[in-house]
């Protein structure tokens, strides 16, 4: 039964997971899930902190297998978008078909993986196809590999959004590998950063939430506002734990964004990215 139509935008959360233990497992995972992560609680949690539309991201221990990502997209597809896993021979028409359900990118989760050779020929298809569709390339990986990464990309012409701040080590400052390089592509024009993921950046939440706030002003200096937004990273795995909604929300505030920043960030920048009507 699809859930109600949903307006007006409030909030949007850019990037949660949906899952329960049943699902088939990909057969190279880091992690497995020990509970289940239902559409419906996801839907509670949003509202319950006035959010109103959120992104479903396909958690990597379930590999391509999108069937149930889909399934919640379709029984609320006018609160709900989505970024896929896909193998790279994936078909015009199943991503076409994808796109109907309200999928507007890919996930290439290199956490913990060799780096692929995205200038590699096997993958022009796949690229030129997201490309065609308007869809972005999502990349999770430490923040040393992004700057090669995305430039692996550009010449695809594909919009290109950078998981969790890049990823970087909040122990390491401002001047580890990478994050001044990343900084620079911010003038590119085709790539987003998600503010997502505080708890994840190795160190104390104090020097967490410190290199946020640091990052933060960085990132809004060379990408301007409407390149970033903001995403709970729901339900949390691996730090379930130590944190909840209710603790990123928390940290999103003890951001201090300005108005315009908040803005962008939880609203205006998902908005248009992910194609909310």
């Amino acid at each position: 039964m699809p859930h109600a139509t949903v307006s007006p935008f409030t909030a949007i959360d850019s990037h949660a997971h949906v899952f329960n233990r049943g699902l088939s497992l990909a057969a190279e995972r880091r992690y497995a899930p020990t509970y289940d992560a239902p559409l419906d609680d996801y839907l509670a949690m949003l509202a319950g902190h006035g959010f109103s539309h959120g992104v479903l991201v396909q958690p990597s221990f379930l590999g391509t297998d999108n069937r149930y990502l889909l399934a919640a997209l379709n029984s609320a597809s006018r609160q709900l978008r989505g970024v896929v896993m896909l193998e790279r021979d994936a078909d015009r028409a199943s991503l076409e078909q994808m796109h109907q359900a309200g999928v507007r990118g890919v996930r290439l989760n290199l956490m913990g993986q060799a780096l692929p050779d995205l200038r590699d020929a096997a993958w022009r298809p796949l690229l030129e196809h997201i490309a065609a569709l308007g869809w972005h390339v999502e990349l999770h990986r430490q923040v040393a590999d992004i700057p090669a990464l995305v430039n692996a990309l550009n010449p695809y012409g594909v919009k290109i959004v950078i998981d969790h701040f890049g990823r970087p080590d909040a122990r390491l400052g401002l001047g580890q590998p990478g994050f001044a390089e990343m900084l620079t592509l911010g003038g590119q024009g085709r790539v987003w950063v998600k503010v997502s993921g505080i708890y994840r950046l190795g160190g104390s939440a104090t020097q967490n939430l410190l290199f946020a706030r640091q990052a933060l002003g960085m990132l809004e200096a060379h990408y301007g506002a409407d390149r970033l937004l903001w995403g709970s990273d729901w339900p949390h795995t691996q730090h379930e734990s130590v944190v909840n909604f209710t603790g990123v929300v928390e940290q999103f505030e003890a951001l201090g964004c300005s108005t315009a920043l908040r803005q962008a960030l939880l609203v205006d920048t998902a908005r248009a990215l992910f194609d909310f009507q």
